[in-house]
This record gives structure tokens, C-alpha cells and sequence, in this order.
């Protein structure tokens, strides 16, 4: 039976957790980053779809790559960043649902037959397992800076060639932040502003 979190975890993952843009001089270990995408595929998706895929830029090397393609607001943070991660989303995810879901073995061909059902449902369940990522990153005591400050085009260019199968969402920043560099908190709506009961 499932027990609520306690406070301290609430607010490691919700509450006290920050968008970071700082980064203190410590790395990220392949392990960590291995345990953060345990975590993370974990999360409920579409018919178990799983169409998220990332890319952990890792070396200077790599995050050069990346440069050209950020605005430059972006630059600074996603360098100094221990890890930059490229979460991005595969259009033809339904080519593994005969083993993911293999109690249907007819759904592949719902998403072949149908490129706009397949980008729907591709990008939607990969937006969401980005957001698993976040929690799943927070709760192994990382912090992120997600940010959409960059040119899709340019990343899957340079990142996923080969005819456009993956797509690039979203890029996050990731390691262990400094509190130094936080921004003031910004205010979120109340329930009344955003949520109804029928």
C-alpha cells in the first residue's frame, strides 16, 4: 500500500526545489545519470509508449556542439552545467510497442497509418516523461534547469540526423546547484485562479 511522502521529501521534490542557472564544481557520475533514467521510465505513459529518449552531453566536446544552437541567455548556465540533458522524443516509438505492449500486437499499426496520431502521442507522453525526469533527478538530490531557449531544428540537426525520427523537446541542465546564483522565488496561482470542482 502506497503511504504519502513526508514533508522533507515534498519539499525536495515541490516546495524548496529551484530552477538552478549556478552550478557548483562537481560532477555527475554515468551511475548517477544511469539510476536518474531508472527512475524516470518508470512513469505512467499512453499504452506504455515510452517515446522519450536523452541525450547526456557530458564532455566540453559535446556541449560545444550544443552552443550554437542556445539563446544566449542560455549559453553560460548550459556549459557550466556538469550535464546537459537533450530530452527529445522518437516519432516511431510504436516500432517497439510489439514489446512494450504486447498484449495488443495490432497497435502498431493505429501509429503507422497515421503520422499526425503517432507526433501527438509521441510528443505528449515524452513531455510527460520529461517532467518524471525533473522529479526523478530531484530526488536523487540533483538539481535541474530545464529551459526551451534554443533552436529544434539546430539540435536535431547536429544531435539526431538520419531523416528526423527524433525529435528534440526540451534541454536540462543538471548537477548540483548554487544556491548563490538563485533568482528570487516567482509567486504561483491559488487553487481558485486555475482549478474547478464539478
Amino acid at each position: 500500500m502506497s503511504h504519502p511522502l513526508d514533508d522533507g521529501a515534498l519539499g525536495q521534490l515541490f516546495r524548496e526545489a529551484r530552477t538552478h542557472s549556478a552550478w557548483l564544481d562537481r560532477p555527475v557520475s554515468d551511475d548517477v545519470l544511469r539510476h536518474l533514467y531508472d527512475l524516470t521510465k518508470w512513469g505512467p505513459t499512453s499504452i506504455n509508449c515510452v517515446p522519450a529518449r536523452i541525450l547526456f552531453l557530458r564532455t566540453r566536446e559535446a556541449k560545444d556542439r550544443l552552443r550554437p544552437t542556445l539563446s544566449p541567455g542560455n549559453v553560460e548556465k548550459t556549459m557550466k552545467a556538469p550535464v546537459t540533458a537533450i530530452i527529445a522524443y522518437d516519432e516511431i516509438f510504436y516500432e517497439k510497442l510489439r514489446k512494450l505492449f504486447p498484449q495488443n500486437p495490432g497497435i502498431r499499426d493505429l501509429f503507422a497509418t497515421s503520422p499526425e496520431l503517432a507526433e501527438t502521442t509521441a510528443f505528449r507522453n515524452g513531455t510527460l516523461q520529461g517532467g518524471y525526469f525533473i522529479l526523478a533527478a530531484r530526488s536523487l538530490g540533483l538539481d535541474c534547469g530545464p529551459m526551451s531557449g534554443f533552436d529544434n531544428e539546430a539540435v536535431d540537426r547536429e544531435f539526431f540526423p538520419g531523416g528526423g525520427q527524433i525529435k528534440s523537446n526540451f534541454i536540462c541542465a543538471i548537477g548540483y546547484g548554487d544556491p548563490a546564483g538563485l533568482f528570487e522565488r516567482l509567486p504561483r496561482p491559488d487553487i481558485n485562479e486555475v482549478c474547478s470542482f464539478v
